[in-house]
């Protein structure tokens, strides 16, 4: 049943509509849990239906016994025991009990204050059976107005504080009833109790709560033939408060502050959240920014580690180089010219003297530098496995973060699948079998580059050729016919366009082999880092596809909470 409002108020209601329909749509929109949509839902709905007086408390507190005095009637079962193990509904009507399809037992009356209200009585908070006690818990979303029922001789107990920091959490308006004042003996113990309860009371709700002592036992008897006891039951302020704030206007607003107070709530619950899950994402990221900036440091330390051992390699060429100088100097005289008529003699001394083990050294300095960079490689899947890890161990989850969504399953999949690829790689990596391929190609691309289309030869044996080709000219100086006398003339100048031709040959050699190298290995870390990134891309992807969502979440969450709370706040002035 919709409530009669004036115009103002009608305005009123189509604002906090809408405001609640916004909130309800970022919720569905930000992955809420169907539990606090289902609670949002049911708090908007009881903007149609009528007001809503929820009585909570621990058992033995005299729950039932109070209600039964506010109707002034004993609609309700008392005892010692816990009785109220389901909700009781109280309505308007002929005297009659029967349970509806939701299994709350719904109890008529021809009470006056029932015209207005319906009230209900739920199982205690500290229920032995746990299912009425969450009963209790799902139903208080649903409340406009809480009286928190607590007894004089055991205010404010454990689970009722509990219990109230949850109510606290839906922002609620609560009014609390200390019963059973009767049995206090003493003025004094009466306002130690007040007291006592005032300032609990402060310090679970952020605000200064009405609180009312009485007595619901006299309080009945007063109304049902013993007015003599009606003072002594302190009943008569709570009822006229009760009066006062559940008048049309009053129970309007409560009834709207209701559903504002649920979403303003949940907003914030999920606002927290996202600023949760953006914790963990910059975390994430941090992480991703610290393996970026391990793959820039290994692309600078592989160029500079191929630089220097290149150096090695051509300095074995600049060796023989030099030694080819010498030998030339030294064979390619007058001195040697009956020598220099034997060919064969000549290319023997020169494989010996000036290439000797240049080709081994070579062969070994490239095997280094394959060793080198297959050692770089798989250090840079340990780096990458051991700051995936961390992130694991530093945050697994977000303390006290609900599991609503996928956000943590995806997370840890993500997280659980690049660090398993690189754990793979660790445990699998054969650095023999990666040398053994890097060097292959690598010869490859060198017999290719300096042959230039002849036979495929290893890196030895091409610096042999390239180096005694040079010796090839040296025998052909002494041509058929040629007399000892222009070998003062001849001689020197083979002698030099023999230097001339070895230098040119080695640097041609150095420069075709420094490429080919290079442009291998360049290749090789290429391949290298591929891998990698095509391992981390998808984590990468999330990280930032997220924090766009839950930045974005925290914001519009924000805000409306924000605006949920100005909301109430006018309507309560």
């Amino acid at each position: 049943m919709a409530l009669s409002v004036s115009d103002d108020l009608q305005r009123q209601l189509i604002s906090g509509r809408e405001l609640l329909a916004e909130i309800r749509d970022a919720l569905v929109r930000f992955g809420a849990s169907d539990g606090d949509q289902a609670a949002l839902n049911a708090s908007i709905r009881q903007l149609d239906e009528f007001f809503l007086l929820v009585v909570v408390g621990e058992f033995n507190a005299g729950k039932s016994a109070f209600i039964n005095a506010l109707v002034g009637r004993k609609v309700l079962t008392e005892g010692v025991t816990p009785t109220t193990a389901q909700i009781h509904l109280l309505k308007f009507g002929d005297e009659g009990a029967a349970s509806d399809e939701r299994g709350i037992r719904v109890i008529t009356a021809p009470a006056e204050l029932l015209r207005d209200i319906h009230i209900v009585d739920t199982p205690g908070t500290n229920a032995i059976i746990r299912e009425h006690e969450q009963l209790t818990t799902d139903f208080i979303p649903r409340a406009d107005l809480v009286l928190f029922v607590t007894s004089a001789d055991r205010p404010f107990t454990e689970t009722e504080r509990a219990f109230l920091e949850t109510i606290c959490g839906w922002g609620k308006k609560i009014v609390i009833v200390v019963n059973k004042i009767d049995i206090l003996e003493r003025p004094d113990e009466l306002e130690e109790v007040i007291t006592f309860v005032r300032n609990a009371g402060e310090r679970f709700l952020a605000i200064s709560p009405e609180v009312f002592p009485v007595s619901a036992r006299q309080a009945l008897r007063a109304k049902q033939g013993d007015p003599a006891l009606w003072a002594a039951s302190r009943f008569e302020p709570l009822e006229r408060f009760i009066a006062t704030t559940l008048d049309e206007g009053s129970r309007f607003r409560l009834k709207l502050a209701n559903p504002l107070g649920v979403g303003q709530s949940l907003a914030h619950k999920y606002a927290e959240i996202a600023g949760e899950r953006l914790t963990l994402l910059k975390d994430d990221a941090g992480r991703l920014e610290e393996i970026e900036a391990q793959l820039a440091l290994y692309r600078e330390d592989v160029a500079k580690g191929f630089e220097l051992r290149m150096t090695a390699v051509q300095k074995v060429l600049l060796d023989m180089e030099a030694r080819g100088h010498a030998y030339f100097e030294d064979t390619l005289r007058i001195g040697r010219v009956i020598d220099l008529f034997n060919r064969a003699r000549v290319q023997k001394e020169f494989e010996d003297r000036v290439v000797a083990d240049a080709p081994h050294q070579i062969e070994r300095r490239v095997t280094e530098l394959i060793d080198w960079l297959t050692d770089q490689d798989f250090r840079q899947w340990q780096a990458v496995n051991a700051a995936l890890a961390e992130s694991t161990r530093s945050h697994p989850r977000m303390i006290g973060a609900p599991d609503v969504g996928t956000f943590h399953s995806d997370r840890a999949r993500l997280i659980a699948a690049v660090g398993g690829e690189a754990q793979r790689v660790v445990d699998t990596y054969d650095k023999e079998r990666e040398a053994a391929a890097i060097a292959d190609q690598a010869r490859a691309a060198v017999t290719t580059a300096a042959a230039a289309g002849g036979a495929a030869v290893g890196l030895g044996t091409l610096v042999t050729l390239a180096a005694t080709t040079a010796a090839a000219d040296v025998t052909g100086i002494l041509m058929a016919g040629v007399v000892a006398a222009l070998g003062f003339l001849v001689i020197p100048a083979r002698r030099r366009k023999a230097k001339a031709e070895m230098q040119r040959k080695v640097s041609e050699l150095r420069s075709r082999l420094a490429g080919a190298l290079r442009t291998e290995f360049e290749h090789a870390q290429e391949q290298s880092q591929s891998r990698l990134r095509e391992a981390i891309d998808p984590y990468s992807r999330f990280v930032r596809a997220e924090h766009v969502r839950w930045t974005d979440a925290r914001g519009t969450l924000s805000a409306l909470r924000d605006r949920a709370a100005t909301f109430r706040d006018r309507l309560a002035a």
